[in-house]
């Protein structure tokens, strides 16, 4: 079965495995999803991650607090395969007063919000979280 939107998909399952209060969840690996949760962990919304190239798998490592309330309380799909959202760097949405982060996808890689306002460089607004 193929995936239309592999960023949703992944997004899915971490959504889901985090309801679940899973301690981790095994993700299909693509460079996009790795610089993603790469993204997450030094904002530290995730622990750690694993890579598995031989599996083509990636094992994601949930972060919870002392009462096992997970760290990231939304993820939210923004730009979609039917309608892509560009940003310029001055238009990145700022979450919850700067509790939460975008991530967007950018000529400089996958950064969230406040490192592409440093950067000054805008892109496609892949997802928001918080």
């Amino acid at each position: 079965m193929s995936v239309s939107d592999p960023i949703a998909n992944f997004l899915t399952k971490i959504r889901n495995s985090m309801l679940a209060k899973h301690r981790y969840v095994d993700v299909c690996f693509s460079r996009m999803n790795k610089d993603i949760v790469q993204v997450l962990k030094d904002t530290g919304f995730v622990e750690n991650y694993l890579v598995n190239e031989q599996e083509y798998k990636l094992r994601i490592f949930l972060k919870y607090s002392k009462h096992r309330e997970s760290v990231i309380q939304e993820l939210k799909r923004i730009s979609k395969p039917g309608l892509r959202r560009y940003v310029g760097y001055k238009d990145v949405p700022k979450i919850l007063g700067g509790l939460g982060i975008s991530v967007l996808s950018t000529p400089a890689g996958v950064v969230d919000g406040e490192t592409a306002r440093k950067k000054k460089v805008g892109g496609e607004l892949l997802c928001t979280v918080w």
